[in-house]
């Protein structure tokens, strides 16, 4: 895979959510997470940001794959160490989704196990290859700041989205 850097045709894009915004408290969008993973039972629960990876854990809601930076807002923050899952590193400057992060986000998608991402650096942009690379019907969850929850489904047109803000992206 090729590293991708962030310009501002995709920063303008990312400002929009790539999937369903829930608004509100952390309270009430795991509340809402949580009903929609009982209802639909998706095949697996990605969660991309230290937050929302320590509000799944508070609220006990089971996810397959976290990816976080142990930061949040820019500033230092420690998520407690999920039980029982396998833990990856990977180094992913800001504004860049590098070839390791991609080609491990890959594999990790792939394998059945409950993991952990911990990317050196800045995980935002995974977003993008955890929602390419998830299979069918699988849920990718993260923050949207003072808002709220975003919820994506992960579709054959989900994905064509997401090839799309790629292809927008400096090689």
């Amino acid at each position: 895979m090729k590293e991708y850097r962030i310009n501002e045709k995709v920063r303008t894009r990312l400002k929009h959510p790539l999937g369903n915004l829930i608004l509100g408290s952390p309270e009430h969008t795991m509340s809402v997470l949580a009903e929609a993973i009982a209802r639909e039972k998706p095949p697996k629960v990605c969660v991309v940001g230290d937050f929302t990876a320590l509000k799944t854990i508070e609220y006990n809601i089971p996810v397959d794959l976290y990816v976080i930076d142990n930061h949040v807002m820019r500033h230092p923050f420690n998520v407690p160490l999920p039980e029982r899952v396998k833990v990856y590193r990977s180094c992913n400057p800001p504004g860049r989704i590098t070839a390791e992060s991609w080609d491990l986000i890959k594999r990790i998608t792939d394998e059945d196990t409950r993991s952990l991402l911990i990317i050196e650096g800045e995980e935002d942009l995974l977003t993008l290859p955890v929602i390419k690379f998830a299979p069918n019907d699988a849920f990718v969850a993260y923050g949207q700041p003072h808002v709220g929850l975003v919820l994506v489904k992960v579709t054959a047109e989900k994905r064509k989205e997401i090839d799309a803000i790629i292809d927008l992206m400096e090689e």
